[in-house]
């Protein structure tokens, strides 16, 4: 190896070292909203961290520019500033990342992932046209877990769509009476709310809201709150009651008629929305899939069969099997007497 591989080398396990740092930072910002969590770390040439910055949300600064507000005037000059996502190309409630850096005289910049948003992009060509050099890729794929929904979001311009459905082993949601409580076990149920929590939004028709009254609350085992709690979504024309239990939801619920999901996707973007998780009931979720709307598939099979006609589907237009949506299956997991089938749909090149 020359000496040149050599300190090439050097300089990507530095870089690696400052992205996991910057990585820790992003993660102590806000895990919802319309902005990314992103984490900046400043490096003195010799490689010594002179500051650091993460964004705390909507309006405030930037990684990059807290990181630059804790040093003197010209003390920026000729370091490096290692980020997690692209530096911002636009001026919206602050200015641009990607400008600020070249004045305060960084000489080289560091990211992960490039920044897809169609205003806000463009950072590294700016960068690179003053004179500051530009690496990135580092760490990329840790960045993207980290970033999963708004990267999703930002990229298709619609939330990530999750369909959940618990079911007996033949498909039935429900008996012959309309009762489905309990299909599936306590496990299961747990890892349901641990997921809701996890999700922006939780959304489900009228119907579903008009036969089961749910709160569409995350909570643990004694039934309290958790402290993330999804925004309720109702999808449907029917009016739903003032005294319907998502009323009394912590977040206030939001509402569409359903008539244009792709549109009501794009809207639910535009208010921060990343991540919706799609409870019920059939035909809801039926819609989503003909529609070609959704991400992925979270189905709770119990070891117990109904028959009957309370599918968990709908009809989804489907008239032969050869025309039938593919899934793969990327995860299996016990939950009790239970078991969790996690599928993402087959790509069509993946079906040729």
């Amino acid at each position: 190896m020359t000496s040149a591989d050599h300190r090439a080398t050097a300089q990507f396990a530095a870089d690696a070292a400052a992205m996991r740092r910057a990585l820790e930072l992003a993660d102590r910002g806000p895990a919802d909203g319309v902005n990314p969590r992103v984490g900046c770390v400043i490096v003195s040439p010799n490689g010594e961290v002179l500051a650091e910055g993460w964004h705390r949300g909507a309006g405030t600064a930037h990684a990059e520019v807290d990181a630059l507000s804790k040093l003197a005037p010209g003390a920026a000059a000729g370091t490096t500033a290692v980020v997690t996502l692209e530096p911002c190309n636009h001026t919206g409630r602050t200015g641009p990342c990607a400008l600020a850096l070249v004045e305060a005289g960084i000489a080289r910049v560091v990211y992960a992932v490039g920044d897809p948003g169609v205003h806000s992009s463009g950072g590294a060509a700016r960068l690179r046209a003053s004179g500051v050099e530009v690496s990135g890729g580092v760490l990329a794929d840790e960045v993207e877990a980290l970033l999963e929904d708004w990267l999703f979001a930002a990229r298709h311009r619609r939330p990530r769509v999750i369909v959940k459905w618990a079911s007996t082993l033949d498909g039935r949601a429900a008996a012959a009476d309309g009762t489905s409580r309990w299909i599936t076990g306590a496990a299961a149920r747990r890892d349901v709310h641990r997921r809701r929590a996890a999700a922006d939004a939780i959304a489900v028709g009228t119907g579903t809201v008009l036969t089961d009254d749910p709160s569409l609350t995350a909570r643990d085992d004694a039934g309290n709150l958790l402290e993330h709690q999804p925004v309720p979504i109702v999808f449907g024309r029917r009016p739903v009651p003032q005294g319907a239990a998502l009323r009394s939801h912590p977040r206030t619920p939001l509402f569409f008629a359903g008539a244009e999901l792709a549109g009501d996707l794009e809207e639910l973007a535009r208010r921060g929305i990343r991540s919706l998780f799609i409870e019920g009931g059939p035909t809801l979720a039926s819609a989503f899939i003909t529609a070609g709307l959704v991400d992925e598939l979270l189905v709770y099979l119990a070891p117990a069969v109904l028959g009957g006609p309370m599918l968990a589907l709908g009809d989804l237009g489907i008239p032969t099997i050869a025309d039938a949506l593919r899934f793969d299956f990327t995860a299996v997991e016990r939950l009790g007497d239970d078991v969790l089938l996690v599928a993402h749909p087959t790509t069509r090149d993946e079906r040729d």
